[in-house]
């Protein structure tokens, strides 16, 4: 049961967005910029960024979400789980694996992140944008699963969820639809 009171139909950071909408414009615009905006990242690489944190937070709500945003972008559901057990044999290029570390580093705490994991991505082919976005990424990510969990959002156990957010999610990105989430009809 949430900290405190939030709508029943949005779960997770939904119901927090919804709560404060002062504060939820410029987290929706950051998230919608460094996810969607332009990069040569691509929009399923920068979600793996947001599982593979969310899951090392053990977020479960942010885990399931961009873990199905990551596969219907990627058009398939192998690789952010792959990345998530094991990033090193995960079938993703070599600096998409050097990033990923970097984004893993960034998750236990900012000064863990080495001028060795940077020099790898570097070596293999980063460029210092994409080490400043998989950084941003992941510190964002931190915030919002703290975010999640500590007011203690409701989690939906039901995976068809997690399918019509990754829709929602990969269909219109972070923006809030106008006039915001229609309260179900019970």
């Amino acid at each position: 049961m949430p900290h405190i009171p939030l709508p029943d139909h949005l779960p997770g950071i939904t119901g927090l967005l919804e709560y404060r909408l002062d504060t939820a414009e410029p987290i929706r615009n950051l998230t919608q910029l460094l996810l969607r905006g332009e990069s040569t990242l691509s929009e399923g690489e920068r979600e793996l960024i947001a599982a593979l944190v969310s899951s090392r937070n053990c977020t479960n709500f942010c885990n399931a979400a961009h873990t199905k945003a990551a596969d219907l972008l990627l058009g398939e559901p192998e690789t952010a789980l792959a990345v998530k057990a094991d990033i090193e044999t995960a079938p993703v290029s070599e600096k998409m694996k050097a990033l990923l570390q970097i984004a893993a580093l960034t998750q236990q705490s900012g000064r863990a992140v080495s001028t060795e994991a940077i020099a790898r991505a570097k070596a293999a082919g980063a460029s210092d944008r994409e080490i400043h976005d998989t950084v941003l990424i992941a510190a964002l990510f931190c915030l919002y699963n703290k975010y999640v969990d500590g007011l203690a959002t409701v989690t939906p156990t039901d995976p068809a969820y997690y399918q019509l957010l990754g829709e929602r999610i990969t269909g219109r990105g972070y923006v809030r639809p106008p006039g915001g989430y229609p309260t179900p009809v019970k």
